[in-house]
Formats: structure tokens, C-alpha cells, sequence
């Protein structure tokens, strides 16, 4: 399954900064482990955005209780399923396996 995974800033600047290390680094494990397709801040810097591949809610659920941000109450979560229908082709079919793969416009 396919989660979109907002992470919205609740703490001072300080306090945020004081932990990104460790917030990047438990991002790097989980885009290495093939678990999070992307992730980075967004714009403006409210917060930042996931995108997340699971089995279910309950294994996503313990990703996130293991990142800083979240252990310090650093940010509000916030989580949607996302089911896709159509994808490019470069878009990694395991990734939306329910998807119609495009290239051009149909």
C-alpha cells in the first residue's frame, strides 16, 4: 500500500534542528529499505512530506513511532491511503501494482 505522510512542525525552529540528523538518518534507513519512495521538506518549511510503501497502517504506524520527530513531539502526523490507478512507466510497478502503467496520453 501507498501512504502520503505529512509531517507538520508543532516545535520551536531549535528544537527541530536539534534533532534533523537524527530524523534524516532514520529517513535514509527506510528509503534504502525501499519502504519510503521519497521524502524530503516541503515548501514553505512547515513540515515535510513521505511517501511510504507498507504492507498496512500497522507497519507504517511503527516506522513512524521510531522517528525522532515523533518520539520528541516534534510534529503533528498526519496519514492518507493512496491507491493509484494510473502510473508513468518509470514509476516502479511494486510500488502501485493496481496501476495502468502510461507513457502518452491516452
Amino acid at each position: 500500500m501507498l501512504f502520503i505522510v505529512t509531517l507538520n512542525y508543532r516545535a520551536a525552529q531549535a528544537d527541530i534542528a536539534a534533532q534533523l540528523p537524527a530524523h534524516r538518518d532514520w529517513l535514509a534507513r527506510h528509503v534504502a529499505a525501499g519502504r519510503f519512495v521519497v521524502a524530503g521538506p516541503l515548501e514553505p518549511r512547515t513540515g515535510g512530506l513521505i511517501l511510504a510503501h507498507c504492507e498496512d497502517r500497522a507497519e507504517l504506524d511503527a516506522l513512524l513511532a521510531d522517528d525522532p520527530f515523533v518520539t520528541f513531539g516534534l510534529v503533528d502526523v498526519a496519514v492518507l491511503v493512496a491507491a493509484p490507478a494510473l502510473r508513468h512507466a518509470d514509476f516502479p510497478p511494486r510500488w502501485a501494482l493496481e496501476a495502468q502503467a502510461l507513457t502518452t496520453p491516452l
